[in-house]
């Protein structure tokens, strides 16, 4: 899995405006839809707040991985966000989010996701490339810094 397939400057925002965890997943999908990546805006949706309903996505490090399986595309869809402020987002450790790193499979396929969760995982170990990616002044500049 090359992030750099999976992600481009249309599917990187680095003003996120949400203040909630609805509203920053709404924008991460608005941003999949307007660059063509989903067509049934609905159904990731739901795919999305199933997996909520589970148990947050909220992660450590101000990361959060909203994330869920569909029908409704065909191969592995991604979108990073950087929100302005600190979104409370039921984290494991209890802290507020500003990385969001949305993903959304087919159902049937788990590789590509496994995958795409292994390579951005460095994000979790390192504080400096989490300061990076918050730092970032072009999306060119977030895809360079989780290629690395």
């Amino acid at each position: 899995m090359n992030l750099k397939t999976v992600l481009t400057a249309e599917t990187i925002n680095l003003h996120l405006k949400g203040s909630t965890k609805d509203e920053i997943i709404n924008e991460l999908l608005d941003m999949l839809v307007a660059a063509g990546k989903i067509s049934d805006r609905q159904a990731a949706f739901n795919a999305v707040m199933e997996r909520e309903q589970k148990m947050s996505t909220g992660m450590k490090h101000g990361i959060a991985i909203p994330h869920g399986k569909t029908d409704s595309i065909e191969d592995l869809v991604a979108c990073v966000g950087i929100a302005e402020k600190p979104v409370e987002f039921d984290s494991l450790d209890h802290e507020p989010c500003r990385i969001f790193i949305m993903t959304l499979s087919p159902l049937e396929k788990t590789g590509p996701h496994l995958q795409f969760l292994a390579e951005i995982s460095l994000l979790f170990k390192s504080a400096e490339k989490r300061q990076e990616i918050i730092g970032a002044e072009t999306p060119e500049a977030i895809v360079k810094i989780l290629a690395e």
